[in-house]
């Protein structure tokens, strides 16, 4: 697995599975797809020490990782949240576990300690990796997301990382 960059010209592909995960109500509290213009404006948002990261295999492009600022405070510098999105074409190939390690191998040189996880208490797919490289529940949530009338709850995972 190659990691790159994100460059503007991968804003559709992201667009694309970032979209195709709002209907699984596993991966994200937005309940309806989002536009070009919003998914620009988050693109944005990141930078050299909170990439936006393309994972290919084979030189095909199969998912993204996203580093985030966590809470926006000069104190939290070192903590950052990650994302990591796979194309339903490739997901249950292990991608998902080498992009985990990928975020774990490279944060320090990001400047980060503390990475994040936040995942809903019933996407257990996505909290079985985060347990098997040594997340552990920082907090949880109780039904503090709603979507089609029903509540669900959010764990935040964390892992410190090694200084």
């Amino acid at each position: 697995m190659h990691f790159r960059n994100a460059y503007i010209e991968d804003l559709p592909f992201i667009l694309e599975v970032y979209n195709s995960s709002i209907p699984g109500r596993m991966a994200t509290a937005d309940t309806e797809e989002v536009s070009e213009s919003f998914m620009l404006e988050w693109f944005k948002k990141h930078s050299s020490n909170r990439p936006l990261l393309i994972a290919e295999v084979e030189a095909k492009t199969v998912g993204y990782i996203s580093f985030k600022d966590f809470y926006g405070r000069p104190a939290y510098n070192g903590t950052a949240e990650i994302s990591v999105y796979i194309h339903p074409q490739h997901q249950r190939k292990g991608y998902g576990r080498k992009m985990i390690e990928y975020c774990i191998s490279n944060a320090p040189h990001l400047g980060i300690h503390t990475l994040l996880g936040f995942a809903f208490s019933h996407n257990t797919p996505s909290l079985k990796i985060l347990l098997e490289y040594g997340f552990e529940e920082y907090g949880y949530l109780h039904e503090v997301a709603i979507m089609d009338n029903k509540k669900f709850s959010l764990k935040i995972m964390g892992k410190k990382l090694a200084e």
